[in-house]
């Protein structure tokens, strides 16, 4: 089995500052730590302005920063021997290109925002497992973000936090061209040790959920199958969702109900819309019954997910719902895909003891179907963003 620790955060800051020592010949002045999130429940609906329901991961990216004098900009990667440089000017849309977008890009909305930043040389190293829908990207224009902030002299307390938020988002939006809905950035920054965070899109409220998970793991399994935000598959949800709203008159499907919904003309537009009703409807149910450790109301509403992203939204693939439907069968409470999809990860809430047996039957399953082998986490509910 392949099983993916998230590693001492301490240790990986060390290291981290001396390959950045290594690499540009000076002393790193800040690092920065932003973790992966699962998403327990509400899919595609934060930019719907529903509800979610994520936390945050143990497996974190990081970020050190050194600030220059000439306005120049450097972003490198232990991950990736690409390098990009320059001018803070150009780190904006139409400039960075790849994984170096994503960096570079919250350093021109911080600007944007109206932050002093100086130049920066920054070195990176991802622990979240890429294209695994843990939001990666997320965790990398957060950990920079509270780096560079550092640099400028601002703690981050809860208006910086907010000012992380925003900024990466519009990094993710405008510049790397990701049409998603904020849920990523939210958790990176806003989560609590031992919570999930329950967030309202439409009222822009959040507030952590304490899970009762005596004797149960929150096992994630990386299908390896890679997903990608900006490759059209989630940008057309997002218009569908779009063409479901405006045909209800309504601002956002948040507003809309499935007796309206059922009307809607196109079958294909319906079907988004109806995900997107019901998700919502979801998310609440399934915060109450992790916080009460009510497993029946858990296990029914996941499968009742799962079903609503494989049919109407169309976003499970044959190992997502290969993934769910063993871990299930071998003992897990509930399971469902989480993230955008067209691959990345499923979520499964099982028994301790059933952790090695559920981990062994998936791997099993995809031997046998010819899939690649998949890879484990523990997800322990984590804080969010800070310096290390």
């Amino acid at each position: 089995m392949t099983y993916l620790e998230p590693g001492r955060p301490d240790q990986i800051a060390a290291d981290l500052r001396g390959a950045f020592q290594q690499r540009y010949g000076a002393a790193a002045a800040a690092v920065g730590r932003a973790p992966g999130r699962v998403n327990l429940i509400g899919e595609h609906t934060d930019y719907n302005r529903g509800l979610v329901l994520p936390l945050a991961l143990p497996h974190a990216t990081y970020a050190a920063a050194a600030p220059r004098t000439d306005g120049r900009v450097r972003v490198a990667s232990l991950q990736d021997d690409s390098v990009w440089e320059g001018t803070l000017d150009e780190a904006g849309p139409g400039g960075p290109r790849g994984w170096a977008t994503y960096a570079a890009g919250v350093l021109w909305a911080l600007r944007e925002a109206g932050v002093d930043l100086p130049g920066a040389d920054l070195l990176v190293d991802g622990r979240v497992p890429l294209g695994a829908g843990l939001s990666s990207s997320a965790a990398l224009e957060c950990s920079v973000a509270v780096a560079v902030l550092a640099l400028a002299g601002r703690d981050l307390d809860a208006g910086a936090r907010r000012l992380v938020v925003d900024a990466c988002i519009r990094a993710e939006t405008e510049v790397a061209g990701a049409p998603t809905g904020g849920m990523d950035q939210t958790v990176a920054v806003l989560a609590e040790e031992g919570a999930a965070l329950l967030v309202d899109f439409d009222t822009d409220e959040s507030r952590p959920v304490h899970l009762d998970l005596a004797g149960l793991t929150l096992l994630v399994t990386d299908t390896r199958v890679s997903h990608e935000l900006i490759d059209g598959g989630y940008a057309a949800r997002r218009a569908d969702c779009e063409a479901a709203a405006a045909e209800l008159g309504v601002p956002s499907l948040r507003q809309a109900d499935l007796e309206s919904v059922e009307r809607i003309g196109d079958e294909r537009v319906r079907r988004r819309a109806r995900h997107i009703v019901t998700e919502t409807d979801r998310v609440q149910p399934v915060a109450d019954a992790l916080a009460a450790g009510d497993r029946d109301t858990v296990e029914r509403l996941f499968a009742l997910s799962h079903a609503s992203m494989r049919d109407d939204f169309e976003i499970s693939c044959d190992e997502l719902d290969a993934a769910v439907a063993v871990a299930v069968e071998a003992g897990a409470v509930g399971a469902r895909m989480t993230g955008g999809g067209f691959g990345g990860s499923s979520v499964a809430i099982v028994p301790d003891e059933r952790v090695e047996a559920v981990m062994r039957a998936i791997d099993t399953e995809f031997a046998l179907r010819g899939f690649a082998t998949p890879a484990h986490l523990r997800a322990e509910p984590s804080a969010g963003a800070g310096l290390v």
